[in-house]
């Protein structure tokens, strides 16, 4: 029979234990709401941080963009295409076994204008130092073989031109024939720049084995920046104060990621050319 005392020290001892069941409880719940806190400051200190960070580019977003919304939510986006759509129309396949028979007056003035979807770009062409090359452009725009080409390639590093000339739009087309290099020492050409507003023969040649001279066809480009270029591609034309102007529209709108199959950085803008004349004056 249990005395007691024994019966004393049996309860004493069993709200010992409920005393350190509750003390055990209280901790354990203790541990999770302190956990809960540090993880929602550890939250806290996440969101802070970047807050702080994309602040100076949320500032410049208003700086740039006065009076409208900014969303911080929005993710980013391309910059919107500064030219119009093109002109209804498609480009002519046609290519020529030979190049064409000298038409041109090489004493006279002779101005190509490229109606693009960026703008006008008046190019003054030099008939009498490059008069294969001016010949060979007077007799494709009047085929009508530049009219609904894109311009296929931006350069922004390095060398800074847009490339256009080729209907097929890769950098692979040309006309069927080839014209020789001209005015390779133009005194435009200093220091190995080709300075901004000329506009050149793109072509095949190789510095490297001096193999591919002669090889221009109907592509060519447009020099927006002054680019580091050795003398090897024929300047025949400058380019407009307008046409400039347009110029730097097209290459502020930026490049596209090198296409895996020709290697060529499209412009972002859409750069086409919906018709160009040669006109003598």
């Amino acid at each position: 029979m249990v005395s007691q005392e024994q019966r004393r020290r049996q309860l004493a001892r069993e709200k010992y234990l409920r005393q350190q069941q509750r003390r055990t409880d209280a901790r354990r719940k203790a541990r999770i709401r302190n956990s809960v806190i540090a993880s929602v400051l550890g939250v806290v200190v996440v969101l802070s941080v970047s807050v702080y960070l994309t602040k100076p580019f949320e500032d410049d977003g208003k700086k740039e963009n006065a009076g409208a919304e900014v969303t911080p939510s929005a993710s980013p986006s391309k910059a919107p295409d500064p030219c119009e759509k093109p002109a209804a129309g498609k480009v002519k396949p046609e290519t020529w076994k030979k190049e064409p028979a000298m038409t041109i007056d090489e004493s006279a003035k002779y101005t190509m204008k490229l109606d693009t979807t960026c703008g006008e770009i008046d190019i003054a062409l030099k008939a009498s130092a490059a008069p294969h090359t001016v010949n060979s452009f007077n007799f494709l725009a009047g085929k009508g073989y530049f009219d609904h080409s894109k311009c296929h390639r931006l350069t922004n590093q390095g060398i800074y031109v847009l490339q256009c000339g080729d209907p097929q739009g890769t950098g692979m087309g040309g006309p069927g024939y080839t014209i020789p290099d001209e005015n390779l020492k133009d005194k435009s050409l200093k220091g190995g720049v080709y300075p901004a507003g000329t506009v050149a023969m793109a072509n095949q040649y190789n510095a490297q084995t001096k193999q591919g001279r002669n090889s221009g066809g109907s592509q060519f480009f447009l020099v927006y920046q002054d680019s580091q270029l050795s003398p090897d591609y024929t300047p025949f034309g400058t380019v407009s104060e307008a046409g400039m102007k347009v110029l730097k529209k097209i290459a502020a709108a930026g490049a596209q990621a090198p296409d895996p199959q020709t290697g060529n950085t499209a412009p972002n803008a859409t750069v086409v050319i919906n018709k160009a004349t040669v006109a003598k004056s």
